[in-house]
C-alpha cells in the first residue's frame, strides 16, 4: 500500500492506494515544517482513524508540502512520517515538485503554484530546478488566494473599495478595522487567514473592481516569474497548479495572452495526478 501526501497551507490531502485501488481519500490539518515541529506533526497523524488502521500496511509514503524547501525542513517531516509508519519509505519534497509531477509527469516544462500562495520553476523532466523565487506571503507570493486576501483588506481600509462591494465585504465578515488588524499582525499563520479571503473573489469574480484585481496579480505573477523562466526555456510548456490558478481561469488566461503567453494545462488539485503517478510507478 501507499500514500501520497499533498499539504498545501490550508490542508493537507491524503490518498492512500493498493494495487492501484484507492482506500481512502480524506484531508487533514496541514503539515508545513516552516510552522510545525516533530511533536506536532506525530499528535496529528496519532488523531487521525484513516492512518492509525493503515498505518501498518502502508509501505510507501510521497510526501509534498509547502515549507518543505531544505534539507533540515524536510527531515523534520521524514522523521515524523518514519516514527508512524514504520514499515514505510519515506519520501519528501516540496509541493513545487508535486505541481511539476502532476503537470509534466517525466517531460519538461515551466511549472507554476497559484493556490493559497505561488511560487514557479523549471523542471527538466526529472528534477524541479533550485531558484530564488519561493520568498513567502510577505515579500512574493503574487497573484495567489494571500495577495488577493492582502488586495481586498487594503481596499477596505484605504475605503477604496467600491460601496456595494463594502457592504458585502461587512455582511460576510462583520470586519472592522481593529479585527483585521488583529488577525493580520497577531495570529501565528496569518497567511491562512488572508488567503481565505479568496473565497470573496469567487463569490463575486464577475465584478469588475475584483476581476481587474484577479487580472493584476496574474500579471505580476506572470511578468516576475514565469516569462523570465520562458526567456531561459524557450518553446517550453506553461503549465499552471492549484485552486486559485483553476477557479479564475479565464482570467489567468486573459493575462497569459496579453503577456504573449501561452498555456499548456491547469490542474487545480495536484494530488489526484501524483496518485495515479506513484501508483503506476511500481
Amino acid at each position: 500500500m501507499l500514500a501520497v501526501v499533498y499539504s498545501g497551507s490550508n490542508n493537507a490531502g491524503w490518498r492512500l492506494a493498493d494495487k492501484e485501488r484507492t482506500i481512502a481519500s480524506f484531508n487533514t490539518n496541514a503539515i508545513n515544517p516552516y510552522f510545525n515541529d516533530e511533536a506536532y506533526i506525530r499528535g496529528l497523524l496519532n488523531r487521525n482513524i484513516n492512518l492509525i488502521h493503515h498505518a501498518e500496511g502502508i509501505k510507501r509514503i510521497y510526501f509534498f508540502g509547502a515549507g518543505a524547501s531544505s534539507d533540515e525542513r524536510k527531515l523534520v517531516v521524514k522523521n515524523a512520517l518514519e516514527a508512524f509508519f514504520k514499515n514505510a519509505k519515506v519520501v519528501v519534497e516540496h509541493d513545487i515538485a508535486a505541481a511539476a509531477i502532476a503537470c509534466c509527469r517525466n517531460s519538461p516544462g515551466i511549472v507554476s503554484i497559484c493556490a493559497s500562495g505561488s511560487n514557479a520553476a523549471w523542471y527538466d523532466g526529472k528534477k524541479v530546478k533550485p531558484n530564488n523565487y519561493g520568498l513567502g506571503y510577505i515579500l512574493a507570493d503574487e497573484g495567489s488566494g494571500n495577495w488577493l486576501g492582502r488586495q481586498l483588506i487594503k481596499s477596505f481600509m484605504n475605503e477604496t473599495l467600491p460601496a456595494h462591494l463594502r457592504k458585502k465585504f461587512i455582511h460576510t465578515y462583520d470586519a472592522d478595522r481593529k479585527t483585521l488588524l488583529e488577525k493580520v499582525y497577531r495570529q501565528q499563520q496569518p497567511a491562512l487567514y488572508l488567503s481565505s479571503f479568496s473565497d470573496f473573489f469567487s463569490e463575486n469574480k464577475n465584478d469588475v473592481y475584483l476581476r481587474n484585481i484577479i487580472k493584476t496579480g496574474f500579471t505580476k505573477l506572470i511578468d516576475t516569474y514565469l516569462l523570465p523562466l520562458q526567456k531561459e526555456h524557450p518553446g517550453a510548456p506553461v503549465h499552471f497548479a492549484g485552486t486559485v490558478a483553476s477557479n479564475f481561469q479565464e482570467y489567468l488566461a486573459e493575462a497569459a495572452e496579453a503577456s504573449g503567453m501561452k498555456i499548456a494545462s491547469i490542474v487545480k488539485e495536484p494530488i489526484n495526478n501524483l496518485l495515479t503517478y506513484y501508483s503506476n510507478k511500481n
